[in-house]
């Protein structure tokens, strides 16, 4: 018999998710929220060129639609939930019920008929006996990084709750393969806020010292990074969704198909100018730090009234170049990845090419080039970096046109408009 899921953004029933014995995944809208222009949004993805919503004609196998697939981990992290879960993780239909009470936003996703766990079926549902296993963490933080959702105790010091679920706060693990990426987050985060980038509350703290981790995880590694999710506020629940769900593509498609002009024509068209420049600074902030891995994943809106999309805070900031010396950008720009194209020439084609004023990127970019070539030097002593790694960023800005000042022509350009050329909406 198929099983059904609902989906919902808080209280709101969305639509269903129907599980075919053929392992075909159907998602339609339900009728009460497709009729109703004041329903929340879910994704602007499921929104066409005139902003009406559209029932997917997709039917995937095994796989959910992009929007549902990126809600889920991926990776070692996505392996570990599912061998702890006893089901198999090519299949994304027993992952979004068994972590489907606290999924990233307001996405809520339960059983029709209020079902705790299905019927025995391995290679179908999740075991009956999973729900009653305290060592299985029932939450999804979408990403590869081992990463849980943690309580932070009034008395200080993180908890990981029974079954994962419900956490305020993201807990990173350190790695075995790079060293001190925790600190090097931290480190970028609390650069980015001096410089002016909204970014969540952050700290450090020893893995040694989480309470209730899964024994198989190790805690000897050092520091762990926790962070505030911004998707919740006490127990309301904040709608997101990052770009990638947007694009409608598949969690392994991250880096492929959209490039960041793409994204700032979308940014412009859909959120308008404010929002345009703080993608723009944010854009130079992650070519200055040199992070290659700002993919479609790692930015992300949110809707805090449920319906008018905003850039949410910036998350996932390390400097990839201190341990990958020839690592390039996620996306490009102007066609190019290359950290050393970046120049306000390469801008300006960049804002053309997107259909955005010319004036509101370069401004934008000179601005936040500024900020950083202004506050690095002050900050880079008290991050949580090792010198070696200092001294890999010092190079690494060094080679930026836009931050040595070896382009320096376009500086006094004003907010004059450049031919648009017409893009698509986000949609």
């Amino acid at each position: 018999m198929p099983h059904v899921l609902n989906v919902h953004l808080n209280d709101r029933l969305v639509g269903t998710i129907t599980n075919l014995t053929s392992d075909h995944n159907v998602f339609t809208f339900a009728d009460s929220y497709r009729d109703d222009p004041g329903a929340p949004v879910l994704s602007l993805g499921f929104y066409n060129a005139e902003r009406k919503l559209v029932n997917p004609s997709k039917v995937p196998q095994v796989r959910l639609l992009p929007f549902f697939a990126n809600l889920l981990p991926e990776g070692h992290l996505r392996e570990y939930l599912a061998q702890r879960a006893r089901v198999n993780p090519v299949r994304d239909f027993p992952l979004l019920w068994l972590t489907g009470n606290d999924l990233p936003g307001a996405v809520i996703v339960s059983h029709s008929e209020g079902l705790k766990t299905p019927a025995e079926d391995p290679d179908n549902v999740v075991p009956p006996d999973t729900e009653k296993d305290p060592t299985v963490l029932k939450f999804s933080l979408a990403g590869v990084q081992l990463k849980f959702s943690a309580i932070h105790e009034a008395a200080g010091g993180l908890t990981i709750p029974v079954h994962g679920r419900d956490g305020r706060w993201v807990l990173k693990m350190p790695s075995a393969t790079y060293k001190n990426v925790p600190e090097n987050e931290f480190s970028m985060l609390t650069f980015a806020r001096i410089v002016g980038v909204d970014v969540p509350e952050t700290g450090l703290i020893e893995s040694g010292s989480v309470r209730n981790l899964p024994p198989e995880v190790r805690s000897d590694l050092g520091s762990a990074l926790y962070q505030r999710r911004f998707d919740r506020d006490g127990d309301a629940r904040i709608h997101t969704e990052d770009f990638n769900q947007i694009y409608g593509q598949y969690p392994a498609q991250k880096y492929e198909n959209v490039s960041y002009g793409n994204m700032l024509s979308g940014i412009w068209n859909t959120m308008g100018e404010q929002a345009t420049r703080e993608f723009i600074r944010r854009l130079v902030f992650t070519i200055a730090i040199g992070n290659g891995d700002m993919h479609l994943k790692n930015w992300s809106v949110i809707y805090p009234d449920g319906r008018t999309p905003q850039l949410a805070p910036a998350y996932d900031y390390v400097s990839t170049i201190v341990y990958l010396p020839n690592d390039k950008l996620g996306l490009s720009i102007a066609q190019s990845k290359e950290w050393s194209d970046v120049s306000f020439t390469q801008l300006e084609r960049f804002a053309r090419k997107a259909g955005v004023p010319r004036g509101v990127v370069l401004e934008a970019a000179r601005e936040m080039a500024s900020q950083i070539r202004a506050e690095w030097p002050r900050a880079k002593s008290n991050l949580e970096l090792s010198g070696d790694m200092v001294n890999r960023i010092d190079a690494h800005m060094a080679s930026i046109p836009i931050l040595n000042g070896k382009t320096t022509h376009a500086a006094a350009l004003t907010s004059e408009t450049a031919s648009a050329e017409p893009q698509a909406e986000i949609s």
